[in-house]
């Protein structure tokens, strides 16, 4: 009796310790993320290179037609959120960009991640930035408004309020380590706050108008 109740003991534990190794190693993020990620990591890398970097938003965006600059390039990655782009700056960071560009918070809301622990996180890449490619301009864009009008993306633009919030936590941040902060939030928001609708079309992403507006917002900083 003894020996079956060490023998079932023994089948729970290892059972535990191998569903906890399983949970380790299981992907984080969805299989998109991996595939974009991968190819990043095979692509160039040289210290001319100028990043924008983000998650779907940014991921749209035709950067190097818009600036008509070769060494402009695209790194978001869609439904990226911060903690993803973090444990991707070592690829981001190979070739030490000149400037890197960085766009990151909202899919985070949609996550209930709270106001603070959003600032946290990107405050930790500025830090980790820094820390290993000091040479690379870091420039922080400001979350861009969202707005509930066309009933879309809920978890996102239903807590359009935080936007805001954020983005003055970043400003302090952006201040404290001494780090260009970009403000595209009021050149796109209305007066109350949400996104002005002629620049979506789904309360979350960009029409090929806001594109043009955060190109002009971003092209006296930019590298030419």
């Amino acid at each position: 009796m003894k020996k079956g109740w060490f023998f079932l003991g023994f089948l729970l534990l290892t059972t535990g310790v191998w569903a906890q190794e399983q949970k380790k190693q299981a992907p984080q993020y969805a299989p998109y993320y991996y595939q974009r990620a991968s190819l990043f990591e095979v692509l160039p890398a040289t210290s001319d290179d100028i990043l924008f970097v983000g998650n779907s938003i940014t991921d749209a965006g035709e950067w190097h037609e818009l600036f008509e600059n070769p060494h402009v390039k695209n790194r978001g990655i869609s439904g990226n959120i911060v903690e993803g782009v973090y444990d991707r700056l070592p690829t981001l960071l190979a070739g030490k960009p000149a400037q890197l560009f960085l766009l990151i918070g909202v899919n985070d809301i949609a996550r209930g991640t709270s106001a603070d622990s959003i600032a946290t996180g990107i405050h930790k890449i500025i830090r980790k930035i820094k820390q290993d490619s000091p040479q690379t301009e870091l420039f922080i864009q400001s979350i861009l408004p969202v707005t509930p009008h066309y009933n879309m993306f809920e978890g996102h633009t239903s807590r359009w309020e935080m936007v805001g919030e954020i983005n003055r936590l970043l400003q302090q941040i952006t201040r404290e380590e001494e780090v260009t902060y970009i403000d595209l939030y009021s050149r796109f928001a209305l007066p109350c706050g949400k996104m002005d609708p002629q620049y979506s079309n789904d309360g979350l992403h960009l029409l090929g108008n806001g594109y043009l507006l955060w190109k002009e917002i971003v092209s006296p900083y930019l590298k030419h």
